[in-house]
């Protein structure tokens, strides 16, 4: 259920039956040549809607850009400060608790969010500590990327190429979702450079030239992301579940 297709009525008469909502958070940013730059959003999204689905959860709306100023050299990316991701992740978690939620599942597609998510996370115990109210609400990621069930898929579909940005994982799964938009393109080289080590925009764009960070998603397939989002969601039942339980 999307909390922006439902009446106060009804998250009233939901929230008598559980105080826990999932909130899919991504990021706005480039996946390459071919990857969508929505991907990192539009998969958290899915992922949190097909996981409801089976729960019957609410998923809040999603938060489309998160932190990724090391994208900002390329056209169409954006971002937030770290600090402003934090604030946004406070207020949102506060105010939605002051309407009744107490239990939320943050559903990540994007590396760059996990910092300021933890922070985020850190800032809103130590307010209901402080304020004599600990333990009144609880936050917890899942980051799907690191999905206990993705790897055996990856390495079975896609093996050293997978990488770690504009993978061919995450675009089959934003393929699956939006069908016919996975892009024909030629990539040089097929898989692209690989590493972690970069500092701000500029630095990022100098080492790796077309964006991808040790990927090849042109071999990405829409039926992998059917596969992806069956063993992912599994997973995140599995920690919707743990939530609801604690």
């Amino acid at each position: 259920m999307r909390l922006q297709l439902m009446t106060w009525p009804e998250v009233e008469r939901y929230l008598a039956r559980t105080p826990a909502i999932l909130v899919p958070i991504g990021s706005t940013e480039q996946h390459g040549p071919s990857g969508l730059i929505g991907t990192d959003a539009l998969t958290a999204e899915g992922l949190a809607l097909g996981a409801a689905t089976v729960a019957g959860a609410v998923v809040a709306p999603t938060l489309a850009i998160g932190m990724a100023q090391h994208h900002l050299g390329f056209p169409g990316s954006a971002s937030l400060r770290p600090s402003t991701l934090v604030a946004v992740v406070r207020d949102l978690v506060v105010s939605m608790a002051a309407t009744g939620f107490r239990q939320f599942l943050f559903v990540n597609g994007h590396g760059g969010n996990i910092a300021p998510l933890r922070t985020a996370f850190a800032e809103i115990y130590a307010d209901t500590s402080f304020a004599g109210r600990a333990g009144a609400l609880r936050c917890e990621l899942f980051n799907w990327f690191e999905s206990r069930a993705l790897g055996p898929i990856v390495r079975e579909l896609y093996g050293a190429a997978e990488g770690s940005h504009a993978t061919p994982s995450e675009v089959a799964l934003a393929a699956y979702y939006h069908r016919g938009q996975l892009r024909d393109v030629v990539l040089e080289p097929a898989t692209a450079p690989g590493g972690h080590d970069f500092q701000d925009a500029a630095d990022y764009r100098r080492r790796y030239p077309d964006g991808r960070m040790g990927s090849n998603p042109a071999l990405a397939r829409e039926e992998h992301g059917a596969r992806i989002h069956d063993a992912v969601v599994a997973d995140l039942l599995e920690a919707y579940h743990a939530l609801i339980a604690a």
